[in-house]
């Protein structure tokens, strides 16, 4: 039996639909990854072109880059020995996300296509990966 996996993705959460024979079953997964937060200015040195308080913004910048890498490597481990995968969502992390799996050859050949996508409720996430993977429950049981 082929198992797919639709993964619907952005920075705050991740919706896993996995389709095995004519069962379905989702999977969320919460990212618990700080947003980014923009620093108003530095502060200024008493000398004049002294140093700017600028070493805290990339603490937070690299602390952001191993959340995400966290959460990439989390819902990496949940798709266990899926052979389809498609990711789609809205924003950069599925293309992030799609880097990540690429870095494992094995994994990389598996994904079938990265596509756009809005925000969509768990039953429209469903809809379209039944629909990608054209395993419709009611064509299925005409078949």
């Amino acid at each position: 039996m082929k198992k797919c996996v639709g993964i619907w993705i952005d920075h705050e959460k991740a919706v896993l639909v996995f389709i095995v024979a004519d069962k379905e079953t989702t999977t969320s997964i919460e990212s618990n990854v700080e947003g980014r937060v923009r620093l108003s200015g530095g502060s200024r040195s008493r000398t004049p072109y002294g140093p700017q308080d600028v070493a805290s913004e990339r603490k937070k910048e690299e602390r952001h880059k191993h959340q995400l890498r966290r959460y990439y490597e989390k819902i990496i481990g949940a798709l266990g020995d899926s052979k389809q995968i498609l990711i789609f969502g809205p924003g950069e992390a599925k293309i992030e996300l799609e880097k990540e799996m690429k870095r494992s050859k094995e994994l990389g050949s598996r994904i079938v296509s990265v596509d756009p996508a809005d925000k969509m409720t768990e039953k429209q996430i469903a809809a379209k990966v039944r629909d990608f993977f054209r395993l419709d429950r009611e064509e299925s049981v005409w078949r």
